[in-house]
């Protein structure tokens, strides 16, 4: 019986199963507990990154505003597949519902274009700052930074809208293992019981553009300032932009290093071992290094965490 692309089923599937990690269950239990420690430590750094911005008027500027959101986003992002990871890890079932592994699917992909859309936000600020100083006050107002974050946000999940209904439409009636430890694109189009090229060419053109417009205008923005920052004479002022731009451009090459290895260099997908490798790398290294990065290089950002550290102790000890 032929099946056509357009039509809306997803056969006898009704839940997929999740392989994960498949190791002695020692194993298991030794990775379920660093994980667990890597997620619980990523949503601490980033949420002390939100606190401090939030309670520090200095940080009351676009690139630190841009910032917040971006570390609120990394939280969201995290959360969207690593608590099922973690609950498979140590479950014997492994399963995910239909409707479920489509939702982790959008969910995750569409914050995965958000966080390319705050990079590029983020790079087209500091190109103001650095390239445009006189005008940046009057450029970059909070009107056009709320537009941008609006803008982030709504992009994400809107870019990713067409792939996600296409997914919904591709016919599942076979096979429902997934070698993976979430719902990636290609393990899903594998298990397809169909062929379905308009539903690959389109999620893979979506994917390809979103990578290479973002990265192309970060990289053109961090080219910019960097001539610039070289023109700037040897001292302070120097020192602190070249300092702020090196760890906005080191977040995004862990980024964009780990995503492009994942889907645009070919053969990547013929290897689990590896795509889960990477996978994991973006998925939960990315977001744990980033704030490390940020607070670790940024002197305002370091002297506000320690006020809002020195006002939890102070509100401890007047409890006791």
């Amino acid at each position: 019986m032929h099946i056509s692309e357009a039509s809306n089923t997803s056969g006898s599937v009704s839940e997929f199963i999740l392989l994960g990690f498949p190791c002695r269950r020692e194993i298991q239990i030794l990775l379920c507990v660093v994980f667990s420690l890597v997620y619980l430590l990523t949503l601490l750094g980033n949420a002390a990154i939100i606190c401090a911005v939030w309670s520090s008027r200095k940080l009351h500027t676009p690139m630190y505003v841009l910032l917040a959101n971006f570390s609120f986003l990394e939280m969201c992002y995290v959360s969207s597949d690593v608590p099922k990871m973690l609950a498979d890890i140590i479950s014997q079932t492994k399963s995910i519902s239909y409707a479920g592994c489509l939702l982790q699917f959008y969910f995750v992909f569409s914050m995965c274009a958000a966080e390319g859309y705050f990079l590029s936000a983020m790079s087209f600020d500091r190109f103001l700052a650095i390239c445009r100083p006189l005008h940046y006050p009057t450029i970059m107002t909070y009107q056009l930074c709320a537009r941008l974050v609006v803008f982030c946000w709504a992009g994400g999940f809107l870019s990713i809208l067409m792939p996600a209904v296409l997914m919904s439409r591709v016919p599942f009636c076979g096979p429902n293992v997934i070698d993976h430890f979430f719902c990636d694109l290609g393990p899903l189009l594998a298990l397809s019981c169909a062929p379905v090229p308009k539903t690959t060419l389109t999620c893979a053109t979506v994917s390809s553009l979103i990578i290479f417009i973002t990265f192309l205008y970060i990289l053109g923005s961090y080219t910019l300032v960097l001539r610039a920052v070289l023109r700037v004479p040897a001292g302070s002022g120097r020192n602190k932009a070249f300092s702020t731009c090196a760890s906005h451009f080191l977040v995004v090459s862990l980024f964009y290093g780990s995503v492009m290895v994942m889907y645009v260099s070919p053969g990547s997908r013929s290897h689990p071992g590896t795509q889960k490798f990477v996978t994991l790398f973006y998925c939960m290294a990315t977001p744990f290094f980033n704030p490390l990065i940020y607070s670790l290089r940024n002197k305002d950002m370091k002297d506000a965490l320690k006020k809002v550290l020195c006002a939890s102790e102070i509100s401890k000890n007047a409890e006791k």
